[in-house]
């Protein structure tokens, strides 16, 4: 159910977020979705990607520092409110959300968002209980795919 999130920590100055966006792309490393959140000093890159170890270890060679997350991708309703609704399961099961960015890709009435938790078990146990998808990276691909 987890997916494995690439953070690459970057200096805040122009040119810094090139670097690994090229390497990635001479290895043919294809970018699913992403999200970038700065300060003054340092900024962070959020990456999924189809092969998080092979994008890892092709980061690091480059002298990126790279941490590796685990995060959610979860179906929410595309209508008004869905978001406030699943926001509502979280703040029942009383879950800690760190932060929250979208993939591009929608299915039907679906949006998918990707949530970081601060215990990723236990989002998992909790969204079940209220029969919220979230998506396994099999799913995740097959519907980049399509």
């Amino acid at each position: 159910m987890k997916l494995n999130q690439l953070s690459v920590f970057l200096e805040n100055r122009p040119g810094a977020l090139s670097a690994p966006c090229r390497a990635l792309a001479r290895a043919g490393v294809n970018l699913l979705t992403l999200s970038i959140a700065d300060t003054q000093q340092f900024g962070i890159l959020r990456l999924i990607v189809r092969d998080w170890a092979r994008a890892k270890a092709i980061l690091e060679a480059e002298g990126c520092v790279v941490q590796v997350t685990e995060v959610l991708a979860v179906e929410v309703p595309d209508r008004p409110g869905g978001l406030a609704d699943l926001l509502e399961v979280f703040e029942q099961a009383q879950l800690n959300l760190e932060y929250m960015y979208a993939f591009s890709v929608k299915q039907a009435d679906r949006g998918l968002l990707v949530f970081r938790f601060a215990d990723p078990d236990a989002a998992v146990a909790a969204l079940r209980a209220a029969q919220v998808v979230v998506v396994n990276e099999v799913e995740l691909l097959r519907r980049l795919d399509a």
